[in-house]
């Protein structure tokens, strides 16, 4: 096992926190490009948070010796585990928190799927957006959630380096 993708993981969870921290730096900037600044950290925060969750599924992948590089989602993994009739501690983990509409996992899958749609005006949200979902999706968005975007994508990140630290603890015993 070469752990190029335990490499990329950590690269990519690096690149997240250095837009974090430029997102909170534009928010306090007084220059002409400060919204056009938000919106571009806010998008690459959740790129690279969901590129390290991608990263991380290859990582699970190639410590069960299988093609890394055709896993893209978690369930190629699932179908990969069930071929092979492994179960993982992992994956019961991924698919728990893929399935709770409240987990910080599922809503930064949505707020990085939001990124792809444009919408004209605020829709009303739903218990399952989060804030920053709801932002993402917004052409002309007024701002006013940024600090609370902000404390979510921090949020996300924290509870993120912790699943990876106890996944990577576990494989390791395996």
């Amino acid at each position: 096992m070469s752990g190029v993708y335990l490499t990329r993981t950590n690269q990519k969870l690096n690149f997240t926190r250095i837009h974090l921290d430029a997102l909170k730096v534009a928010q306090e900037s007084t220059g002409w490009s400060k919204h056009a600044l938000i919106e571009s950290y806010n998008e690459s925060v959740l790129f690279h948070m969901v590129s390290a969750y991608s990263s991380l599924l290859r990582e699970i992948a190639e410590q069960y010796s299988f093609d890394a590089d055709r896993i893209t989602k978690l369930s190629q993994l699932i179908e990969q585990m069930e071929l092979q009739g492994l179960e993982a501690p992992e994956i019961a983990e991924l698919q728990q928190l893929h399935g709770n509409d409240e987990s910080w996992l599922h809503k930064l899958l949505a707020a990085y799927k939001a990124c792809w749609r444009a919408e004209e005006h605020k829709e009303s949200s739903s218990r399952a957006e989060s804030v920053s979902e709801i932002h993402v999706m917004q052409i002309n968005p007024d701002h006013a959630e940024d600090d609370d975007i902000v404390r979510e994508y921090q949020l996300w990140f924290g509870e993120f380096k912790a699943l990876i630290e106890r996944m990577r603890s576990g494989m390791q015993e395996w």
